[in-house]
């Protein structure tokens, strides 16, 4: 069978499957659910056309590193076939431990596990499938392999999984601002002391994929209208395993149900293997169809929430850069348990508070180092003649508070 297949790929047209075994690790059933988990989670409710998946997205990671690889041996940078398959199997498999809505859900069904753990957990799940062949992956995924620009390639700041999701998040939202010049960054990186680093001739491309990352957490990742829809969606989970753990019959599939009958955290998630499995089985649909269904629920909290999300009646979030008071807080409560006749456990279904932190750029780790004409390296900070640089270094902080739409917020104006 001809396993070197050709996927094409609505950003870059033609993307190669290089061998066979990138062809019967994308084809494994851990890597296809992937195709039924949106990468930008509810995004698709302010940006209609974002419903492009995290299957998609690790394709195009995959072949940003082929070309890296590609590049970097044109540099006189030895790179073994085994050492190129292990890094593309690892960017591969970076997002495997996803969750329903990606970053959403996640500490959501399962408290306290990251998708980082679960990816770890499923490639050792594969590398036994596999006979050993992910070691080396597993190694270079765990910044455990002395040549530190194969992890570097797959995680850091400059990295080729931010690289794709830049592209491919304002490709599919149609915010051009994301738009970065990755072809220029990737011919112009190199390896020096096995360090990832980037010529100087491309430090403006890095520049300005730098603000691009600035510019799309704030409108479409950290979208205060998005950001809103999420935490309705949280608040729906819970709500749903709060009634499933008091025994209440709900629609669920029989991945989503095992989760909201079960109590499961870090510490029981890692000791019972079945947690896992069932995991491996949950994907955006299964929630969707919950939801739908809930929105018929006897209980009035879950059915006024899944109604309010299904028809795109989302609650209203306001987003500053001072903290809400307790005063305001307490006022808004109170109008809202008015409103719907809620008590004061409920009221906390209908309106949350949140702190929001982004920074674009973070010195301190993993910096992107920049090779000058003398052969030296430098931090982008130091190199860049940017003044705006060192700004997008710092962590902006800002305060959102959700609440229904019917309650005019104090002091709000329309």
């Amino acid at each position: 069978m001809n396993k070197k297949k050709i996927i094409n790929d609505p950003v870059y047209g033609f993307v190669s499957i290089p061998s066979a075994f990138i062809f019967d690790l994308i084809q494994h059933p851990f890597l296809q659910r992937l195709r039924y988990i949106k990468q930008v989670s509810m995004t698709h409710l302010v940006y209609p056309g974002a419903l492009h998946t995290r299957f998609q997205h690790v394709v195009g990671a995959m072949h940003l590193t082929c070309l890296a690889i590609d590049t970097l041996r044109t540099k006189d940078v030895y790179i073994s076939a085994e050492e190129e398959e292990a890094t593309l199997a690892a960017i591969l498999l970076h997002d495997v431990g996803h969750g329903p809505f990606s970053h959403s859900l996640e500490h959501t069904l399962i408290e306290g596990v990251s998708h980082e753990m679960i990816s770890a957990l499923l490639m050792d799940k594969l590398n036994d499938q596999f006979k050993g062949r992910l070691s080396l992956a597993i190694t270079i995924f765990n910044n455990e392999y002395p040549r530190q620009f194969f992890h570097q390639l797959i995680s850091s700041q400059l990295d080729t999984d931010r690289m794709d999701y830049l592209n491919r998040d304002s490709f599919f939202t149609g915010v051009s601002e994301g738009v970065i010049s990755f072809d220029r960054i990737i011919k112009m990186l190199n390896v020096k002391d096995e360090n990832l680093v980037v010529e100087v001739k491309g430090i403006y491309s890095v520049e300005k994929f730098l603000i691009a990352r600035r510019l799309m957490y704030w409108q479409v990742y950290l979208h205060k209208t998005v950001i809103g829809a999420e935490q309705m969606l949280i608040k729906i989970l819970y709500r749903a395993k709060e009634l499933s753990m008091q025994g209440e019959p709900l629609f669920a599939t029989k991945a989503l149900r095992h989760f909201l009958q079960n109590k499961i955290d870090i510490h029981n998630f890692l000791d019972i293997p079945d947690h896992l499995i069932w995991f491996t089985r949950l994907d955006d649909t299964d929630i969707m169809s919950a939801v739908k269904d809930w929105v018929y629920a006897d209980d009035k909290i879950l059915q006024t929430l899944c109604r309010k999300l299904m028809n795109r009646d989302l609650l209203r979030t306001e987003l500053r850069s001072m903290p809400y008071s307790r005063e305001e807080i307490s006022l808004l409560k109170e109008k809202v348990k008015a409103h719907f006749e809620l008590n004061d456990t409920e009221v906390d279904y209908f309106v949350y508070e949140q702190t929001i932190q982004n920074s674009a750029y973070d010195a301190r780790y993993n910096n992107i180092k920049i090779l000058n004409k003398m052969g030296s390296v430098q931090d982008i900070t130091e190199a860049s003649d940017l003044s705006n640089l060192e700004a997008l270094a710092k962590r902006v902080e800002k305060y959102a508070i959700s609440y229904p739409k019917e309650i005019g917020f104090p002091g709000y104006e329309g």
